[in-house]
């Protein structure tokens, strides 16, 4: 097994250089100043990499090669798209690289609410919290329907049962504690900082991202999950022929968080949902992040029951 780490390129505060420190021998990245939907050149992928081995390890996985909003809901481009796609497929196995993460996740390509959590012990970690989540969801974005669904989620607990939770109660006790910063930092933590280094909808900089937010969203109106399976396998089928063609393996990323948000509709969370995922598409090219263990956390009994089924 190689020990490998999530590197978020130059701009990174973790350096290559502590990681080769710390025992690291492959690193985990992408092409982040790539726009979204831009081929991935191999003159761009060759100076990462090579920046890498600099350092003395190796670029073992990408992740994310972001899969376009237009493929996801089935956009008049999405052909287009997606042979951009290949094309950048083919530029990184042609440079040694084989291993793809992606996700097929609408709008989020993963929620955070705090960025800099502060633990008891000094240390600090990526953070999602429901109420403050659904806060952003019901008075921030102020989408239809937020608050009937969040009145009827449930939180499940650490034996796969309900605990009871009242999350609106919750939210407002936090809309008490609220102003206009600590609403400007939710939305910098949701929207801005993590979509736009993971999957480059958004930017620093950009004057109205709830707004931009809003628009995201309402291209997957009437999207429910039969039809965004539907548009997956489309995808998946086009680019096969790429992964056998180059030795590519594609690694889906679950679901994060594991459950509906936002009203739209999820496609990797459970094991229902990983066999319909790999009996769409039956090819030895099609992996699944299990590691990525928080993101089967809702289905806590099943965690065990998905490992032993596709392993």
């Amino acid at each position: 097994m190689e020990r490998t780490w999530r590197w978020f390129g130059k701009n990174d505060k973790i350096t290559l250089a502590m990681l080769k420190e710390i025992g690291v021998e492959g690193i985990v990245t992408a092409l982040h100043d790539v726009p979204l939907g831009e081929v991935w050149t191999r003159e761009k992928i060759h100076d990462l990499k090579s920046y890498i081995e600099s350092y003395g390890m190796r670029w073992s996985v990408v992740e994310s090669l972001p899969v376009t909003e237009t493929i996801k809901y089935a956009g008049k481009d999405r052909d287009q798209q997606i042979e951009v796609y290949k094309e950048s497929m083919r530029n990184l196995a042609a440079e040694g690289i084989h291993t793809i993460c992606y996700n097929f996740m609408p709008v989020l390509d993963w929620a955070r609410t705090d960025l800099l959590h502060e633990n008891p012990n000094g240390s600090s970690n990526l953070f999602f919290s429901i109420p403050q989540f659904a806060y952003f969801d019901i008075y921030i974005l102020k989408r239809e329907g937020a608050k009937e669904d969040w009145a009827n989620f449930k939180v499940i607990g650490p034996d796969g049962k309900p605990n009871g939770r009242d999350i609106l109660a919750e939210v407002e006790e936090l809309k008490a504690t609220m102003n206009p910063e600590k609403d400007h930092a939710l939305v910098e933590n949701i929207v801005i900082k993590t979509q736009g280094f993971v999957s480059g909808n958004f930017k620093e900089g950009d004057e109205h991202p709830v707004e931009l937010f809003r628009e995201l969203l309402a291209l997957y109106h009437g999207i429910d999950q039969a039809q965004l399976r539907e548009n997956m396998k489309y995808f998946l089928n086009a680019i096969m022929p790429v992964c056998e063609e180059c030795d590519i393996y594609m690694c889906v990323h679950p679901d994060d968080p594991p459950f509906q948000i936002l009203g739209l509709p999820r496609i990797v969370t459970c094991d229902e949902d990983i066999k319909w995922f790999l009996d769409a598409v039956p090819k030895q090219t099609q992996w699944l992040d299990i590691l990525c263990r928080k993101s089967f956390s809702r289905c806590t009994q099943q965690r065990s029951r998905i490992s032993k089924k596709i392993c």
